[in-house]
């Protein structure tokens, strides 16, 4: 990467001479602008070496739904001329898993790429340079569809691009999450974190457990105060909610990987577990899924962690979720844990005593030290949110940083994806003026202040910055409760997102940004998502605030 950033061209530099800036995000590297487009006709073939086969079908799959040619794939043969070439012969290792190369000549379009992650992200690319109807959910009959000629040689910044969705307070069906994968897709992203388990909702079938999902994934009503109508989220008995069967779980990760997102699966704990403690009331401090101090306060499910019981559950629990997500790295939670509840509990209180612990965060870090080792035993990675380690970090966590600690937890030796709330929250408000907007949770997060987060922190030694993977935003459902207003959400922050954890920090320009994200809105609404629209068709750098 190092010896590639001397390449780096800003973009309305790059094509300033031409005429030509073509609306890519997020923004390459290095790209060159050259005289003449590239004309895709019914006569296009796909020309993909025997590794890129897969990619190629994906590729033509997307420019026939939106151009309704039924573009050919075959292997190279002595002639490619006219068609569109992908190919691992002759890559640059240099590129890594995720970089490519791209030329488009009027004559031809070369893909060349070490990896098939590359080679997709180059046919984003491709399809990025073409008229915004490619992402058409039917053929568009009368566009003409060309492409500016560019040279391009582009990689990631960071590991870790994602978004978080989280189901458990609003169920999101099978079809709605693949919606979102599809814009994810789009715009590079390669990591999502499926938010399964909460107070409000278990959403994952568990055979071993069938109670989490015939108790857990329902409640009586949609609750959060909002309109029963704004969802259909019910049951034919008329109870809100819903669960993943784990043929859909597999569905769902199937159809991530074809577009080169890993599924990070969250089953939460030790705390926001009342779904499953309704479910299974021995596991919890109390018997049941809610505790109660001396002045009535109620305070949500927290798993027991004074009772041996709770950890052969959340094991035989987290063994059929590992069969399912082949991701590396599974997210506990961790967060917001109540002291309360332990504190009040003699099985934890012996547990602290015969530890030695001092208080209950020292018992928190216990319970997700010995969950680390159910999740390390399988060959997996543990990560969770910032207070995992207030009272000591696991040997080989990882944590996801949203209230602080990621510079101590990297000069550790700790990975760390950054996902502060002032710039990744994306349940925030979009506007100062509350009648213009969707209801939100509160605060305020706009667009420019998304594109402005620097995931690196400015404190920590340039000997650490390897640890940090990378960046996500995080939407919380409470007040969310349709797919539609769930896009209007995520959309474009996710956009900006997209570009601060892919392109160069030095590629980054806020109103050039502005421009090309003209004609990305295009592109979400050909794709049918409800992004946040301009004000005005300007689309002005005040405007989009």
């Amino acid at each position: 990467m190092k010896s590639l950033l001397p390449l780096i061209t800003l973009l309305a530099l790059a094509v300033s001479a031409f005429g030509v800036q073509p609306a890519l995000i997020p923004i390459p590297m290095h790209i060159q602008a050259r005289d003449g487009t590239f004309v895709l006709g019914r006569k296009t073939a796909i020309y993909a070496d025997t590794a890129s086969t897969a990619t190629g079908e994906f590729l033509a799959a997307r420019l026939r739904q939106g151009t309704g040619y039924r573009i050919p794939v075959k292997p190279p043969g002595k002639s490619t001329a006219g068609g569109i070439v992908l190919t691992t012969e002759g890559a640059d290792p240099s590129l890594g898993a995720e970089g490519y190369e791209m030329s488009v000549t009027p004559d031809a379009v070369l893909i060349r790429a070490p990896s098939q992650a590359g080679m997709f992200y180059g046919a984003q690319t491709f399809l990025q340079l073409l008229p915004p109807e490619v992402f058409a959910l039917k053929p568009a009959r009368t566009v003409k569809w060309q492409a500016p000629c560019v040279e391009i040689k582009d990689q990631p910044r960071f590991a870790w691009r994602g978004l978080m969705l989280d189901v458990s307070r609003h169920f999101f069906n099978k079809s709605e999450v693949e919606q979102i994968l599809d814009a994810m897709a789009m715009h590079k992203l390669n990591t999502f974190h499926w938010h399964l388990v909460d107070d409000q909702g278990w959403r994952i079938e568990i055979k071993q457990y069938p109670r989490l999902t015939e108790v857990g994934a329902w409640r009586k009503g949609i609750n959060f105060h909002l309109d029963p109508k704004s969802s259909t989220a019910y049951g034919p008995d008329g109870r809100y909610g819903g669960f993943y069967t784990q043929e859909d779980i597999r569905e769902v990760v199937r159809y991530a990987a074809a577009r080169h997102i890993t599924v990070v699966p969250e089953i939460e704990m030790p705390g926001h577990s009342s779904a499953a403690l309704a479910a299974y009331p021995q596991f919890s401090c109390t018997g049941g899924p809610f505790s109660t101090d001396m002045d009535g306060g109620v305070f949500p499910g927290v798993y027991c962690a004074g009772n041996d019981g709770t950890f052969e559950f959340l094991e035989n629990v987290l063994t059929e979720v590992f069969s399912l997500f082949p991701s590396q790295y599974v997210h506990v939670g961790g967060d917001e844990v109540p002291a309360k509840p332990w504190e009040d509990c003699q099985k934890c209180q012996a547990r602290m005593k015969a530890e030695g612990l001092k208080d209950t965060r020292q018992l928190e870090s216990y319970f997700i030290k010995r969950i680390e080792k159910i999740v390390n035993a399988h060959g997996k990675s543990l990560i969770g949110w910032s207070e995992i380690r207030e009272g000591g970090l696991a040997q080989n966590a990882a944590i996801m940083d949203w209230i602080g600690g990621a510079t101590e937890a990297a000069t550790a030796g700790h990975n760390v994806v950054m996902t502060p709330t002032g710039y990744c929250y994306l349940d925030h408000y979009q506007s100062r003026d509350h009648s213009t907007e969707p209801h939100a949770i509160g605060g305020f997060l706009p667009l420019r202040q998304v594109y402005s987060f620097e995931p690196v922190p400015e404190n920590l030694p340039a000997e650490f910055q390897a640890h940090i993977m990378g960046a996500q935003g995080n939407l919380w459902t409470e007040y969310i409760p349709s797919l539609q207003h769930a896009e209007y959400m995520i959309f474009p922050r996710e956009t900006a997102l997209a570009e601060l954890t892919w392109s160069p920090k030095a590629a980054r320009n806020w109103d050039d940004f502005l421009q090309r994200l003209q004609t990305d809105d295009r592109r979400l609404q050909e794709m049918g998502v409800n992004y946040r629209r301009n004000p005005t068709a300007t689309g002005s750098a005040a405007e989009r605030q």
